[in-house]
């Protein structure tokens, strides 16, 4: 019924959102190289889809995770990470739903933190708390005091916890490095793979993808430790290649409802 309640709530959006009307309309006609008409189609289905995604969430978190199926890639080697309790950093972008893997995380790490931005920090603890009385990890403010939060994320790192990323948002423009993605340059912060290099932990992009039928994907990938501790910016490249994959595979799951590439044509 919830997702059938979309079709009256998606045009709603359409009209009344509209930079992010334009920032999907411009991702499908310029980086997905769809017709006009089908671009301007696909914004309904892109935002048809992001509400399905934002209803999901709710209900794992209410307590109806048994009528989704969830489908591992690489699960045993994310098992074999964390199960060593040295600490690990992992990767994931605004595509699809990470918080779906709530219970994965939750069942087999013990010391977890999230790093994000202070607003986002604020929500996500608010409704968390909510339905759990106390979070199932330990949100990091990156904006607030980067150098706190550095301080907060080594001392996570040093006590074998595991840190979690969203590789595809930055900060600061001054900290963040221009990559190629869909055949456009974008820009991608640099700290979350100089952390991993430094610390030199194990890494692991992560992603929570949405298929058909209430299904999700969960695709852990984990990189070559010389690759991520001996130069972070190919580390950032196997993130964007990466990342481009999922985006061919998974169009519709690309949550970045700005204009994120630099190039317009």
């Amino acid at each position: 019924f919830a997702y059938a309640f979309l079709v009256l709530v998606v045009p709603y959006f359409v009209i009344f959102a509209p930079s992010q009307t334009r920032a999907s309309y411009h991702y499908q006609r310029r980086r997905l190289h769809k017709g006009r008409i089908r671009s301007a189609l696909g914004v309904f289905r892109h935002f048809y889809t992001f509400g399905q995604v934002l209803i999901d969430k709710v209900a794992m978190y209410a307590g109806l995770a048994d009528r989704y199926n969830i489908i591992y890639d690489n699960h045993e080697k994310a098992l074999e990470i964390v199960q060593r309790n040295s600490g690990a950093v992992f990767i994931g972008a605004h595509i699809g739903n990470w918080e779906i893997a709530a219970p994965f995380f939750r069942n087999h790490m013990k010391n977890i933190s999230v790093v994000m931005y202070q607003n986002e920090n604020q929500d996500i603890k608010q409704f968390l708390e909510s339905i759990y009385g106390t979070l199932p990890f330990t949100p990091i403010a990156v904006n607030r005091d980067p150098i706190g939060a550095m301080i907060e994320i080594k001392a996570a790192l040093n006590d074998g916890g595991y840190v979690c990323f969203d590789g595809d948002r930055y900060v600061d423009r001054n900290s963040a490095v221009q990559k190629k993605l869909l055949g456009a340059e974008c820009l991608l912060p640099e700290g979350p793979f100089r952390i991993a290099s430094r610390c030199r932990v194990p890494v692991m992009f992560f992603y929570a993808l949405r298929e058909k039928h209430r299904s999700y994907r969960f695709i852990y990938e984990e990189i070559p430790a010389e690759k991520c501790w001996r130069d972070p910016d190919a580390l950032m490249d196997a993130y964007a290649a990466s990342l481009e994959d999922k985006l061919k595979k998974y169009p519709m799951l690309w949550f970045n409802l700005y204009e994120f590439w630099e190039n317009k044509e």
